[in-house]
């Protein structure tokens, strides 16, 4: 699939892994949708780095939890840029709890993550059906995550709800090809201030160094480096459909087995 002249929706993407997706799919010559639920901010700023590149971008807020929010953001690309061709669903949220405090979590904690992480995505793939299948080559980002393929991570609601993502991603593979591709996209350590901010700057430096000396890379995740994968994905993967790929330096190989 070429990217020039594509439209693309990057869920999310008004700071990190979807802002740096947006700007390298803008410097392929992809049009980019750039959503944002809080960051209004960020997102123009992102915008404005896209259409230097010479691409059209279209800015909306719109909160992935909201079915209406959905539809509205599919709506809005179809009338001012005509098509969709390519969904990333990068919205993500988490509570950073340390997963033996059981106490820490509750009902509702697992239902907020549930709703952008998993059923966000669901939500957003439903509503851009009908344009990704028009195209004939479709292709749909799901961005989980380490977490949910090993248990660890923030807390155990977050890796319980990229768990599911995955194997939505599957389920959703099977039932919208021969025209959609679907696959996930699954970051170990990713840097950046989100984590930082989450963590706290010794927690993080710490967990990041550690992650570096235990990884056969010796090395972590940027929002770059995820985005290079997004891309392969997209140029490059013409028979790749229901897929996981891990973004972690290898870290996966040092714990236990790591089913995909």
């Amino acid at each position: 699939m070429k990217l020039k002249d594509s439209v693309a929706i990057i869920t999310g993407s008004s700071s990190g892994i979807g802002a740096a997706i947006a700007r390298l799919f803008a410097e392929h010559g992809c049009h980019v949708v750039i959503n944002y639920s809080n960051n209004e901010d960020g997102a123009r700023a992102v915008a404005a780095d896209c259409e230097k590149l010479g691409v059209k971008t279209l800015v909306m807020r719109a909160d992935v939890a909201e079915d209406a929010d959905c539809r509205a953001l599919v709506d809005a690309t179809l009338d001012q840029l005509g098509r969709v061709d390519i969904l990333v669903n990068n919205a993500g949220t988490t509570k950073f709890c340390d997963q033996s405090n059981l106490d820490g979590l509750d009902k509702q904690d697992f239902l907020d993550l549930y709703a952008v992480n998993t059923v966000g995505a669901f939500q957003m793939t439903r509503a851009a059906e009908k344009a990704l299948r028009a195209n004939g080559s479709g292709h749909i980002i799901n961005m989980a995550s380490i977490a949910g393929l090993a248990g660890i991570g923030s807390s155990i609601a977050y890796a319980a709800s990229k768990g599911a993502l995955v194997t939505m991603t599957r389920s959703l593979a099977r039932v919208m090809g021969p025209e959609v591709r679907v696959n996930a996209v699954c970051p170990g350590f990713v840097q950046g201030e989100w984590l930082k901010k989450g963590l706290g700057e010794e927690k993080y430096e710490a967990l990041l160094e550690k992650t570096k000396a235990g990884s056969p890379l010796h090395d972590t995740a940027s929002p770059e480096t995820v985005a290079d994968v997004c891309l392969g994905l997209i140029i490059g993967g013409d028979l790749t459909t229901g897929e996981t790929i891990l973004i972690d330096g290898g870290a996966h190989l040092g714990m236990a087995p790591v089913r995909r």
